[in-house]
């Protein structure tokens, strides 16, 4: 492949730009270029993008909506897709949502309210996509989303489209078979039951008021970093390791909630990943407990081209 911005002029019904930094896109505000950007509006797109990478090699990267993530300072090699474009949501049989990879959580749980749905007001104030959420198995105040989640729509490595059902997606705390699989989530169907209106958005108001109280959501940061490890809380270790304040360069430990590290002054994702090797080392010399990430991390260290 000797001019890789051909992509554009083979598939000119695609937004696609290059070398297009990714704190444009990440909840943290950090991040480096993205070699090749993507925002395919359909499943005949993405599978075409993908096809085409694969026929020349290119490395492929997909992110919904970058809350939980950390590109690195170095950026992506190769082709990144967002879906965000590929957005709808859908009501089947009453009690049932199909929601594409792109679509936010949230509204996600505005739609199932609206339809006197109940089951999903956990994720209400999740500031995730449909896709990263199945990716990551992602959850809040005692609810995740293997809970409501019955099946997925992907894309395997190999540019075919599949139905995994709820034992083929294989959940776990914090994960998903399409991790392990390289697999590209496409749409999701949610099985939910019948509710109340006014109660279940009394309930997600709740929650998000909860949110709003405990989290530094004025401030930009990838979410909850650390996984909550077995038999302790990764927040109430990092405040005891007297962490909470603590800063290298734009990112710092947040002082409203110990588990959240925010940008408060242009951070790097340097600064970030520095930040989280200091939370980690401290805490597993004052406890013995290893904090391990919640928070996806990729990308490169430094930057390369095609």
């Amino acid at each position: 492949m000797n001019d890789y911005k051909e992509i554009a002029d083979i598939y000119p019904n695609i937004d696609i730009l290059f070398n297009e930094p990714l704190s444009k896109y990440t909840h943290t505000l950090t991040g480096g270029p993205a070699d090749i950007l993507a925002f395919p509006e359909s499943v005949r797109q993405t599978q075409e993008l993908l096809a085409y990478a694969n026929q020349y090699g290119i490395p492929v990267t997909v992110i919904g909506n970058a809350s939980n993530l950390i590109v690195r300072d170095g950026g992506i090699h190769g082709l990144t897709m967002i879906l965000t474009k590929m957005n709808k949501i859908r009501i089947r049989h009453h009690n049932t949502i199909v929601a594409d990879a792109g679509a936010a959580l949230i509204d996600v749980t505005k739609a199932a309210q609206a339809q006197s749905l109940t089951g999903v007001e956990f994720a209400a104030g999740i500031p995730g996509s449909v896709g990263g959420a199945i990716f990551m198995n992602a959850g809040a105040y005692g609810g995740d989303i293997d809970d409501v989640v019955t099946g997925a729509e992907v894309l395997t490595s190999d540019d075919k489209v599949i139905h995994l059902d709820f034992h083929q997606l294989d959940f776990g705390y914090r994960h998903c078979s399409v991790q392990d699989n390289h697999q590209i989530v496409l749409s999701a169907t949610f099985s939910l039951t019948s509710g109340i209106a006014e109660k279940i958005q009394k309930q997600m108001n709740h929650l998000n008021q909860l949110r709003e109280s405990k989290q530094p959501l004025e401030l930009p940061s990838c979410g909850s970093v650390f996984k909550r490890p077995k038999g302790y809380f990764a927040g109430k270790l990092i405040h005891e390791a007297g962490l909470q304040g603590f800063q290298i360069g734009g990112a710092q430990v947040s002082t409203k909630h110990a588990g959240f590290i925010v940008n408060v002054d242009h951070a790097t994702a340097t600064d970030y990943l520095n930040v989280i090797a200091h939370v980690q080392k401290t805490v597993f010399d004052k406890f013995g407990v290893h904090l391990e990430t919640e928070v996806r991390i990729i990308g490169e260290e430094s930057v390369k081209s095609l």
